[in-house]
């Protein structure tokens, strides 16, 4: 009886330290970082689940030890429902960072920049020519598009706010469009909201337009209120703007990159050599600076400004001084 006893002693310490060492080794397990080198991208389809995911994992190396893998995938099941994405696993992740990865789905983040000055149309390009996005416009009209987007206008140029938007892999190309509009509406209703008293515009899609002339006109900083207060000022005293990008832009694809005096006095509806007031629509996509810029012109007298030839412009009060400084750093050009 003695010895039963302390045999059934033996094995429960056995078992005992059996059940320890698994234990520790287990942990050990979990916690140690995966056995990777380099980044691994891997997606995980919609309805996947965590034992198919490991599988997956296990056949491409990434993790080891299947059954350890399996058991803590049954002692954590209610933790682990995968989100179908595309996700970048890192080299010093342990096993239990790469399941969380997939389960609240951090996912890789792409970007992509609609740039100040492009058209609607290059945007259209740019947005196209992504690799990582889905693309689900790509056979839509410009009017569709618009429809499909939300916006109230019937023609889209300008309509797209200029910046960067990050976004996961498969993400809807429409779902870019709408975020570019929406964005646009939100930074220029709030600008209109804190613009200066006296402006010549009769709405919010006015000052679009102008900052769309300022955007094209130059990428200064410094200078965007500048031309601002010059363009204000002669729409106050009822002058042509005679600004050169939106004749470039009434042109369209037959400007081949030199514009000339028959182009000047060409009349279309954005010629404003030709034409009193704004253009009817903008003429690029647009960023903060120059909407806010737009809507709290640089005070001042200067009614004409000319290009020096570094990027910068040379601004004048007068037509005779005005004449001046083209001669200055125009035509020695």
């Amino acid at each position: 009886m003695i010895k039963f006893r302390s045999l059934i002693g033996l094995l429960l310490l056995l078992s005992l330290m059996v059940m320890s060492w698994f234990y520790f080794s287990y942990q050990q397990f979990i916690q140690a970082p995966i056995n990777i080198e380099q980044p691994v991208i891997m997606d995980a389809d919609k309805g996947v689940g965590a034992y198919a995911l490991s599988n997956q994992l296990l056949n491409k190396n990434i993790l080891q030890q299947p059954y350890y893998i399996k058991l803590h995938l049954w002692l954590n099941q209610d933790q682990y429902v995968i989100k179908a994405g595309r996700y970048k696993i890192l080299p010093g992740m342990n096993i239990k960072d790469v399941f969380l990865l997939f389960t609240e789905g951090k996912q890789v983040e792409y970007s992509i920049a609609l740039i100040e000055g492009h058209t609607f149309e290059q945007a259209r390009e740019i947005i196209s020519a992504n690799p990582y996005l889905k693309h689900d416009t790509q056979q839509m009209t410009d009017a569709e598009l618009l429809k499909a987007m939300g916006a109230d206008e019937t023609f889209p140029e300008g309509l797209l706010f200029a910046d960067t938007y990050s976004f996961p892999y498969q993400y809807s190309e429409l779902a870019i469009y709408k975020r570019a509009y929406g964005r646009l509406k939100s930074v220029l209703n709030k600008a209109w909201q804190e613009r200066v008293e006296d402006l010549p515009y009769e709405s919010p899609y006015d000052a679009l337009i102008m900052a769309s002339i300022i955007e094209k006109e130059t990428a200064l900083e410094s200078e965007r209120a500048k031309i601002a207060g010059v363009f204000v000022r002669r729409l106050n005293k009822n002058m042509r703007l005679q600004t050169d990008p939106t004749v470039i832009y009434g042109i369209g694809k037959a400007y081949t990159g030199n514009i000339k005096r028959i182009h000047l006095k060409t009349d279309t509806p954005y010629n404003t050599y030709t034409r009193h007031g704004l253009p009817p629509t903008p003429i690029s996509l647009v960023g903060r600076e120059a909407i806010v810029a737009a809507l709290n012109p640089e005070p001042g007298n200067a009614l004409y400004f000319v290009a020096k030839g570094d990027g910068s412009h040379y601004f004048s009060d007068t037509l005779q001084q005005h004449n001046k400084a083209v001669r200055k750093y125009q035509l020695r050009q």
